[in-house]
């Protein structure tokens, strides 16, 4: 303490010696989230891709065509692949291998000599090193040159010296590392997002086998849980991927081409949807932030479309009372964007916005080639864009009107709260909460058991419109929805995107969804979720939004009593008890009285609110299409494998 006051007032010495220089690896140790994003699971799944980037890279350059990795039963992971091996002759500089120099030294490695690789997908990472300075124990193995090589590291540094431990007629390289425990909240890999990863690289790479292997999983025949990804066309099936549910309108259109030395891959496909899904990627990167290539995209996409339909008279002045804008354009547009570039220039808030210039060009260039080419080849295919275009256009007008109606009623000016939101007392937005509850029932119980002070609760009526189906003009009309917009006190559009959602106005930290723990409270959930991705995204992005967690179970032997919120903890309190217990089901937020909703679900001392995150935004879009879509066989097929409420209402 008395050291503290010291410095406050200013008497303790500040010199060169206060100074503290972070040698090596120690940097990335002391700021893992400096290097990795988070040391949550997105920062545990982070340490695989960076391993995988280098497997990619060799690929990219020609030299790999297969790519494994293995979650074992511990939880450390396994990834090799069939390339040229890391080298290993001494480096005469640092008078190390040149595997001890990738494995122990920052930004090393032979991406950054522009002769050993064009283009490479790890250039935004960090490389292995960092997965090597966060892993308590890394295997590094190369087969090269006939013979196999192994030096083993913990927390960074080499605990065994390079040595050949066998002969082979292979080439690749193998890395086996096992996460910190120390510095990572979640040790635990999942096998859905590692795969989603590999799925998207081998749309991006078509040709590559891609092969992830859980051992934790046996299937019945004693073999692990395997997946193998490899795509021969590449975007041409991503979007057949991401659009399996939703009514095409075309072909897909696919070009993979080079402009201006920049590779450039992109396909685009119509539905008769009415969002907008767009996915680009930089060396493999996901940029989800768009940049110079996505504003080369939706040009070359609005110009040449535009100019074909007006030249080709499907826009006369007759039909075009309505000005179409480039919005109208891309309204049930599904499209990615791939490119390869040199030295990539990344900006925005989170480093995901591609600033190189010249790739603008490049990309606007390919687009223009492609749909000219496609539209004159097949003029039915050219009429039904067009004929999207115009509908689009005019439910534009009518969805800015709509919009504007929505604007009007906001608090700020003089529109009022809605009637149904029990509004909370604190104005200080950094801690206010408010809980969307499904139904006047569950609204009236959560009311009375609320912390007034802080807690706001908005009760809606029933099912809310399924936006996924929807035209944006009937989205803003919707009464529950217009109430959501209103209560939360944000609008509607910014200078550069009208369509984009304000927070400065938002007026609480948490919106958390608390449905019944039911397949209806699902569903009603899965609606509201929708309505969030599709409408308030950046509310999701921001981390305002969250999901309460009621218990399923109450299980009580006289007065003693424990909620349960699996299958698994009520078998667990039944036993504990033997004999002369009751268990209740909780099939509505009715059913438990005030107290009870407050206990196990309300209170921030002991409720569990599990925060929304965007993993994967190509995953999010797909999933919500399979919920939300006309198609019920993969939806029912969704429902079954995730939903955990299955098995317990039957």
């Amino acid at each position: 303490m008395e050291n503290q006051e010291k410095n406050l007032n200013g008497n303790s010495e500040y010199s060169a010696n206060s100074i503290q220089v972070l040698e090596g690896l120690e940097a990335v140790r002391m700021r893992p989230s400096m290097y990795i994003g988070d040391i949550g699971q997105r920062g545990l799944h982070h340490l695989v891709y960076e391993v995988v980037d280098n497997s990619i890279d060799e690929a990219l350059a020609g030299y790999c065509n297969n790519i494994k990795v293995i979650i074992n039963k511990d939880n450390s992971i396994t990834v090799s692949d069939d390339g040229r091996g890391i080298p290993v002759d001494t480096m005469e500089k640092e008078g190390k291998s040149a595997l001890e120099v990738v494995l122990t030294i920052l930004h090393a490695g032979g991406k950054f000599d522009k002769d050993s690789y064009k283009v490479s997908g790890g250039l935004h990472g960090v490389g292995v090193s960092c997965v090597n300075a966060l892993s308590s124990e890394l295997t590094a193995s190369v087969h090269r040159d006939g013979k196999i090589y192994q030096q083993k590291f913990s927390i960074g540094n080499p605990i065994s010296e390079l040595e050949i431990v066998g002969e082979t007629d292979k080439t690749g390289t193998t890395i086996h590392f096992k996460p910190d425990a120390s510095i990572f909240h979640v040790t635990e890999y999942s096998f859905d997002i590692l795969s989603s990863r590999l799925r998207e690289l081998a749309f991006l790479n078509k040709g590559i086998n891609l092969i992830l292997v859980d051992e934790r999983e046996q299937n019945e025949d004693g073999t692990s849980k395997e997946c193998v990804f490899h795509s021969e066309t590449g975007l041409k099936e991503f979007i057949e991927y991401l659009d399996e549910t939703r009514d095409a309108l075309i072909d897909i259109i696919h070009i993979d081409t080079e402009k201006n030395d920049i590779p450039v891959e992109i396909a685009i496909g119509y539905n008769s949807g009415y969002s907008e899904n767009v996915h680009s990627y930089v060396n493999n990167i996901n940029t989800h932030e768009g940049g110079t290539h996505l504003t080369g995209f939706k040009r070359g996409l609005t110009r040449t479309l535009k100019q074909y339909a007006e030249e080709s008279g499907l826009l006369t002045k007759k039909k075009n009372v309505i000005v179409i804008n480039g919005d109208d354009f891309r309204e049930g547009l599904t499209a990615v964007i791939s490119v390869k570039v040199q030295n990539p220039q990344f900006e925005g808030q989170t480093k995901t916005k591609l600033g190189n210039s010249e790739v603008s060009l490049a990309v606007d260039q390919a687009v223009s080639q492609m749909i000219r080419n496609y539209l004159e080849e097949n003029p039915n295919d050219a009429k039904n864009i067009v004929s999207k275009v115009m509908l689009a256009a005019q439910a534009r007008i009518a969805a800015k009107k709509a919009r504007e109606l929505v604007q009007s009623k906001t608090v700020l000016k003089g529109g009022g709260l809605p009637g149904k939101l029990s509004d909370c007392s604190s104005r200080d937005n950094t801690r206010t909460e408010v809980y969307i509850v499904e139904g006047d029932s569950a609204g009236g119980t959560a009311k009375q058991g609320r912390d007034r002070e802080f807690q706001a609760i908005l009760p809606l009526r029933g099912k809310i419109l399924n936006v996924e189906k929807a035209l944006h003009h009937k989205v803003y009309e919707n009464e529950e929805i217009r109430n959501i917009y209103t209560a939360l006190g944000v609008t509607i559009g910014t200078e550069d995107d009208p369509k984009a959602l304000n927070l400065e106005k938002l007026r609480y930290h948490k919106v958390i969804i608390m449905t019944d723990a039911d397949v209806d409270g699902s569903h009603i959930m899965t609606l509201i979720m929708t309505f969030f991705f599709r409408y308030m995204k950046e509310l999701i992005e921001g981390g305002h939004i969250y999901i309460a967690t009621p218990p399923l179970y109450l299980v009580k032997k006289g007065k003693q009593f424990k909620y349960c919120w699996s299958e698994e903890e009520r078998i667990g309190a039944m036993e504990e008890f033997g004999k002369g217990f009751s268990v209740q089901r909780y099939k509505g937020l009715g059913e438990m009285n005030a107290e009870q909703l407050w206990d196990t679900t309300m209170n921030p001392e002991t409720r569990t609110l599990r925060q929304v995150t965007i993993d994967s935004g190509v995953e999010a879009d797909r999933t919500f299409s399979i919920l939300m879509g006309e198609e019920v066989p993969p939806r029912r097929e969704f429902i079954e494998k995730n939903a955990i409420y299955a098995t317990i209402d039957v």
